[in-house]
């Protein structure tokens, strides 16, 4: 019977014979039927997949050259252009909407051999923190049925978690891979802003948007982001600083490192009192093994969420207003709407309810007489999160904090109060508005049987020290 437990593993057990990417596809598509009801997948692309893995086992069986990823079946997030499929953003407006090209982190993956096995569920445009968003209804968290996996890449974490595929792709806005990582017990990677393009990736907040990979061993995260990464002709934002060898590096040996802790975020009364407790005599732990470790007066930690907020909603305003029906997607089709009527019936009816929340108070945050109280307000502390940032740095090479408040909570637990599912974010959204790269390393189990982990951060360009230091966690 087919087992997977790494990427390297996998392709020694190709070139052994012992196994082939046909294997490998019909293993994946047994368990995607078999735990059909998580709800993890959108689309699934059988066939398509099944003649990929039939063709790379003819390619092997030749003797000729194999990518990085040959034959690694992935689930990609419905936010993400795959040339000739549907792509919806889990959203009615999209609805049968088919890509027309390969987005570039999707190309480079398809590049280097890998399989794409299906579409993976999340919440609509990637706004929300739970799942439960999805014009195809909500995702379950495999570690416990009457909990949400996280959001927004919920069906990605899921689908990492359950073992329907090796590795996946999310989006990470303001924690929508490290968030629903840490609730499934699984990696997940956000890189820094621009390592990976956006190009192909459905927009939400552009100037915070990261393509971001889950998996369950930080090698398997390494690969795929050395493979993804790097510039791009068709995204200005993306850095054209040399991409390291990640995978290899994660190897090599690293003195002691300088740990710092947002004592704030430790102290702060929306923490859970166990998961804080257990963060912290962890955090504590770590001088034994030789890293210097130290407190950090942060004293911004409140300003975090609203500033995201205003500012995430001002750029979804600007970003989803293109989706009016005309062109492609969901329309209003009644006779004889006047084209004002037209727009606002097929928005209205197209868009589900958190969407129109987010875009109403990002036209409203950037509306003629709000814009200078809220927009550019916001864009300051945003600077002073920046610049206080950069000078932590200047001392530590490794910041520490939560994930998440809570473990995985129940579903429909904070469906009536969109504050307190705002507020989730306080530990992720710092990564974004600061375009650092963040990791969620899964370490612990709570007394209510969800796992939780720690969140760490490095400085911009500073993915490999982030890699290798998870690295060290995860196998210790």
């Amino acid at each position: 019977m087919f087992t997977y437990h790494s990427i390297s593993q996998y392709h020694t057990e190709l070139l052994n014979g012992t196994t082939s990417c046909v294997d490998a596809v019909e293993f994946f598509l047994q368990q995607i039927a078999d735990r059909r009801r998580l709800n993890a997948f959108v689309a699934v692309f059988a066939e398509e997949a099944l003649q990929k893995a039939r063709s790379l086992d003819e390619q092997r069986a030749a003797g000729r050259p194999t990518g990085r990823l040959h034959g690694v079946v992935i689930g990609i997030k419905d936010v993400l252009c795959y040339k000739g499929h549907k792509v919806t953003a889990a959203s009615h407006i999209l609805n049968g909407f088919t890509a027309t090209y390969n987005a570039t982190a999707i190309q480079r993956l398809l590049d280097e051999e890998a399989i794409i096995i299906g579409s993976c569920n999340c919440d609509e445009f990637a706004m929300g923190s739970s799942n439960e968003n999805s014009f195809y209804g909500n995702t379950l968290n495999a570690a416990d049925e009457t909990r949400v996996p996280g959001g927004s890449s919920g069906g990605s974490a899921v689908a990492v978690q359950a073992g329907l595929c090796m590795v996946s792709l999310g989006s990470d806005t303001g924690g929508s891979v490290r968030q629903p990582a840490d609730f499934c017990g699984i990696m997940g990677l956000k890189p820094g802003y621009g390592r990976i393009s956006r190009h192909g990736l459905i927009a939400y907040g552009s100037s915070f948007d990261q393509v971001g990979i889950f998996g369950k061993n930080i090698p398997d995260i390494a690969l795929l982001l050395e493979v993804m990464a790097g510039e791009d002709e068709y995204d200005s934002t993306a850095s054209p600083a040399p991409v390291p060898a990640y995978s290899a590096g994660l190897q090599e040996k690293t003195g002691p490192l300088r740990i710092g802790y947002l004592k704030d975020a430790l102290q702060h009364p929306g923490l859970d009192a166990e998961m804080g407790a257990v963060i912290s005599t962890y955090i504590d732990g770590l001088a034994a093994r030789g890293h210097t470790v130290t407190p950090i007066d942060f004293g911004l930690i409140d300003y975090i969420v609203p500033t995201y907020y205003i500012l995430s909603t001002a750029e979804a305003s600007s970003n989803l207003s293109r989706f009016d029906g005309v062109k492609y997607g969901y329309r209003d089709t009644r006779p004889g709407l006047e084209l004002t009527d037209f727009y606002k019936q097929t928005r209205s009816a197209g868009f589900g309810r958190e969407v129109k929340r987010r875009i109403l108070l990002g036209t409203f945050v950037l509306s003629a007489g709000y814009f200078d109280a809220y927009f550019t307000q916001a864009q300051r502390v945003r600077q002073q999160l920046f610049d206080k940032t950069q000078l932590i740095f200047n001392d530590f090479d490794i910041i520490l904090l939560p994930t998440v408040p809570a473990p995985a909570f129940r579903i429909g637990e904070k469906t009536d109060d969109p504050i307190a599912m705002y507020l989730a974010d306080i530990y992720t959204v710092y990564a974004n508005l600061t375009g650092i790269p963040a990791i969620s390393i899964p370490l612990f189990t709570h007394s209510s049987g969800m796992p939780f982990g720690v969140q760490a951060m490095a400085n911009q360009l500073s993915e490999l020290s982030l890699l290798r230091f998870a690295h060290q966690l995860a196998t210790r």
